[in-house]
């Protein structure tokens, strides 16, 4: 299990063998790229499935060139591809596909992110999956699902985060809809598609159907899923959101506001005692009962001078005075780190909610910890992502019984 203990910065972890972990004997096959489906299968992996990631054994997966790179070894794929053991095969020739589909009569759950009929094309569809192994799993992951009018278009994440309503709700009133600046939309299509997986796995072992069956999951629906108040505001009041900076239609105060040493905060204040928290904050008790911020109702009508009256307050003092006044208020408000003040904060070290990992390339590296942290059967990082292919050897061995020799002449045709 990790340690508990208070750390100095973010030390390298030695982590102990677990005795048990959650999804000890869940078998998963990752034949999916870039980011939302192999995400999903690295969460299965923290908690212990066995996923074993099968990538084109020239191209390999395209998250390994994804980002900036160190020494000229991409820096991502050491976290996403982390806990993966990686083998090479060659899905669109037939000895490949033979050679798939003996894998697939040896594991659970299959996840794949190719445009609808690409693996059909290659007679590895669901429905030839399915009759040798019914109680598979199949993820299946795409821009915009497996049926409709989109579904033979590519999808990325920055069309999800564009159609989904996300970027025009997102960015100042008097500007353009804003794209995130981190993968939004696969993140979120990774974490429903683990849930799916779950939910399955559920129906199928403890439920006791015994049947697998396929999942069909895109990347636009996921974000979509949380954008639902605007989606019932619509719906029922015919209101389109509009974009307010870092202010809510729901809540104020709510912003973000700059401090006398040039650093930002974040304040929300979504429940009535918070916001009378804040006004006895900044030492203005009688804003309490001023009918322009009474109630909720009220501040969100006089938005603009409630955030100058709390921006000017926060405008006078240091970060670290206007964190801590208003944490002893029973205000919430929070620093906007930048990357280096999150690999500074005490908090987080003493959670290890950033971990060094031990990597024949680097030394070390840091990535996010597993999440959630579980109080019997927790997840662990074993390794970072490995070489292309690395694991050839064992798992063909492992799982197919195939020689050095075999290996050799696979790998002289191009099929491993």
């Amino acid at each position: 299990m990790m340690e508990k203990k208070p750390r100095e910065g973010n030390a390298t972890i030695e982590l102990e063998d677990n005795t048990h972990l959650p999804l000890e004997g869940l078998k998963v096959l990752d034949i999916a790229t870039m980011m939302a489906a192999p995400w999903a299968a690295t969460y299965l992996a923290d908690f212990g499935a066995e996923v074993i990631k099968i990538e084109h054994p020239e191209f390999g997966d395209h998250s390994r060139r994804f980002g900036r790179s160190k020494n000229g070894i991409p820096l991502f794929w050491k976290t996403i591809g982390r806990n993966k053991e990686t083998v090479t095969l060659k899905l669109s020739v037939p000895e490949g596909q033979e050679i798939f589909k003996e894998l697939i009569k040896e594991c659970d759950i299959l996840i794949e992110n190719f445009r609808p009929g690409t693996l059909e094309k290659w007679n590895i569809g669901w429905d030839v999956l399915t009759k040798i192994n019914p109680r598979l799993i199949m993820l299946r992951t795409t821009g915009f699902g497996q049926d409709g009018p989109y579904a033979k278009r590519g999808g990325f994440g920055t069309i999800a985060e564009a159609m989904s309503g996300f970027a025009a709700s997102t960015g100042l009133p008097d500007g353009a809809p804003t794209l995130p600046s981190l993968p939004l939309a696969d993140g979120v299509c990774s974490i429903f598609g683990a849930l799916s997986v779950l939910t399955a796995v559920y129906e199928r072992d403890i439920l006791g159907s015994s049947k697998g069956q396929f999942i069909d999951i895109c990347l636009y629906e996921p974000l979509m899923r949380l954008m639902e108040f605007q989606i019932l505001e619509y719906d029922q009041l015919g209101l389109v959101a509009h974009r307010k900076g870092n202010r809510s239609d729901s809540a104020a105060p709510r912003n973000s506001y700059l401090t006398r040493d040039g650093k930002w905060v974040a304040l929300s204040a979504s429940a009535q005692p918070i916001a009378e928290n804040v006004f006895r904050a900044i030492g203005k008790e009688e804003l309490i009962t001023d009918p322009r911020f009474k109630d909720n109702k009220s501040r969100l009508e006089n938005v603009v001078e409630l955030d100058s009256i709390v921006g000017s307050w926060i405008a006078e003092h240091d970060m670290d005075d206007v964190i801590s006044t208003f944490n002893k208020s029973g205000a919430i408000i929070g620093p906007m780190y930048d990357m280096s003040q999150i690999f500074q904060d005490p908090h987080f070290a003493f959670r290890q909610s950033l971990v060094k990992v031990k990597d024949k390339d680097f030394g070390d590296v840091t990535m996010p910890n597993i999440v959630s942290r579980f109080s019997r059967t927790p997840g662990k990082i074993k390794h970072s992502g490995r070489g292309l292919g690395e694991d050839n050897e064992t798992v063909y061995q492992k799982y197919l019984g195939f020689s050095k020799e075999k290996l050799a002449e696979l790998k002289s045709k191009g099929v491993i």
